[in-house]
């Protein structure tokens, strides 16, 4: 039986005879069920039709997207360390060519997954290579579509991945929502690769934080300073956000510490906009 993927997040359900009746994931609130309804494709329909390509960010970390662009468009990336390769995030695709380029580079030890809007084809990507073990935070086990064995619910604030690479737990946007940090990242300065729990904005000089970015809907101060403060044990110089583009080359760290400060000004109605001058 086919494993159905929602057209418009790009997560795959369990096997099922015909298309699930609904999304829920696309039914909250924090993201949309498409102008055209409720649509459904499964993995062999996405591979006749797409592919995933493979963007050098830096030495050590690579990014795959697919194309043409598909569901939200995100993108997952690989993480090379001496200590064995992660994938963070995940698409909806796999193919023969997707896993030999990943293969090439060395494979993966791990697949971690920032938040349910990225959990895509998680299954089929760890089967694909090698069964490894996927690990998503315990708080958003109930946004799971597609059950399966390599799975793994971890708990807390920090999961050690290996010696270069951490995953935090943020909160926020979702519950579980984290981020990577990647010590060897940025040539050593430190790298956080954040999905949408921290966001680049169109002025690269600046982050933002959101409880829905379809529909807009802010986050409240105290899950902001939250996320701030969950970051700021970690040295990172640059982040790299869940699409092409979204990232910041340096600085990154005091960035998102002043667009926190502006961000709480403005939803507190103390933001120094034009009309009040």
């Amino acid at each position: 039986m086919p494993a159905y993927i929602c057209v418009t997040c790009g997560v795959q359900y369990a096997e099922s005879p015909t298309p699930p009746a609904r999304c829920p994931i696309c039914e909250d609130e924090r993201q949309y069920v498409g102008a055209e309804g409720q649509r459904w494709t499964t993995l062999d329909e996405l591979q006749q039709t797409h592919h995933n390509e493979f963007s050098p960010l830096e030495t050590g970390l690579t990014a795959i997207t697919i194309a043409p662009k598909f569901a939200i468009g995100q993108r997952a990336m690989l993480v090379e360390t001496a200590q064995g390769n992660v994938l963070w995030d995940c698409n909806s695709l796999i193919d023969d060519e997707t896993v030999a380029a990943v293969q090439a580079r060395g494979g993966v030890t791990a697949i971690a997954i920032c938040h349910p809007h990225f959990y895509d084809s998680l299954a089929e990507w760890s089967r694909a290579l090698g069964n490894v073990p996927v690990y998503l935070h315990a708080d958003d086990r109930h946004w799971v579509m597609r059950p399966d064995p390599a799975i793994v619910f971890w708990e807390g604030e920090t999961l050690a991945l290996n010696g270069e690479v951490t995953v935090i737990r943020c909160g926020g946007h979702f519950s579980g929502s984290s981020v990577l940090h990647w010590q060897g990242g940025a040539e050593g300065q430190g790298a956080l690769l954040t999905g949408d729990t921290i966001t680049v904005v169109a002025d690269r000089r600046y982050v933002t934080f959101m409880y829905s970015y379809p529909n807009q809907i802010p986050l409240h101060a105290g899950a902001v300073r939250g996320i701030v403060d969950a970051v700021e044990p970690l040295a990172f110089d640059r982040i790299y956000g869940g699409w092409a583009g979204s990232q910041i080359e340096r600085d990154a760290k005091a960035a998102v510490v002043c667009s926190a400060e502006r961000y709480i000004r403005a939803i507190e109605g103390v933001y120094p906009g034009r009309d009040s001058a």
